[in-house]
């Protein structure tokens, strides 16, 4: 054999095992990913979204978690009579980004308190509500300041973009409990939320409300997704005004609030769906259970 010929064949031998090598560390880095957590959500440094993730805990209260994480809670009154494991998953809620709250009454505010003061959440309210909330109830005033606190007509971009949340109207009330024995303290007017999820589905929060004309006009400045309407009657609105309201506001998918959590909020969810039958709306039902998370996809 040639000394070209030698050269050239430990040449190619050198090569082959370095390709050998390079080889096996790209299947044991690969092995390693594809057992990751991370598997089913990164491939060679694209990251794919994860879809925002819904769970009901009952009557209003809500938790949001978007695609990159981020937690929400509206209303939450978790330690409410139909949620058994309103303990144990307040203690879970670790990390809680922003609380929403549409008006003053104890079974919206519900546990805010304890889980802003635990988890350093920021609320998000109008400026009476918020107000109240920190002089009446011990809302922490440094998670209560004018970044998150709004009022009607307005919107808040926050999270760096991720959520966007315009206050809205309601028919209600909105006085603030102090106590059992005192009388409610001023809570200023009852709202509603439309959030706005980057890579997600925007999401209109009724809140306590009765059925009223102005809703039209959300369907002309907001793509609504998901609409979560109270139904119970009694203090809000029932089945059958609660089905001319998603009429009016045309969202996606309609999930129901605020009933049943006391014997006297008579409104079910099969009187909704006649209801909603009997008006041709488009919405699709969707009725979840206390304690339940559903995926709302992106928008």
């Amino acid at each position: 054999m040639t000394n070209d010929k030698i050269r050239r064949t430990t040449s190619e031998a050198v090569f082959a095992d370095s390709d050998f090598v390079i080889l096996s560390q790209f299947v044991i880095h690969a092995s390693s990913f594809f057992s990751s957590p991370l598997a089913d959500r990164t491939l060679f440094g694209f990251v794919t979204p994860m879809d925002t993730q819904l769970t009901w805990y009952g009557q209003s209260a809500f938790k949001i978690v978007t695609p990159s994480e981020k937690v929400l809670l509206v209303d939450p009154w978790l330690s409410n009579p139909v949620f058994e494991n309103a303990k144990d998953e307040i203690a879970a809620l670790k990390h809680v980004d922003l609380i929403l709250i549409t008006h003053g009454h104890s079974d919206h505010v519900g546990d805010a308190v304890e889980i802003g003061k635990s988890t350093g959440a920021k609320l998000v309210a109008t400026f009476d509500v918020a107000d109240a909330m920190v002089k009446h109830l011990g809302y922490p005033a440094e998670q209560a300041q004018m970044d998150t606190v709004g009022h009607f007509g307005g919107e808040l971009t926050l999270l760096d973009g991720e959520v966007k949340v315009a206050f809205v109207r309601a028919h209600h009330g909105s006085g603030v409990a102090a106590d059992d024995r005192s009388g409610l303290r001023y809570g200023g007017s009852p709202g509603g939320f439309v959030i706005t999820i980057r890579g997600g589905p925007t999401i209109y929060h009724t809140g306590d409300t009765d059925l009223f004309s102005d809703m039209a006009l959300l369907s002309r400045f907001h793509d609504i997704d998901v609409m979560l309407v109270c139904i119970g009657d009694h203090f809000t609105m029932g089945p059958a005004r609660a089905g001319e309201a998603v009429r009016l506001v045309n969202p996606r998918t309609v999930i129901p609030m605020h009933y049943a959590t006391f014997p006297i909020l008579t409104g079910t969810p099969e009187a909704f769906d006649r209801e909603l039958k009997k008006r041709k709306a488009a919405a699709k039902l969707r009725v979840m259970k206390a304690g339940e998370t559903i995926s709302l996809g992106a928008a």
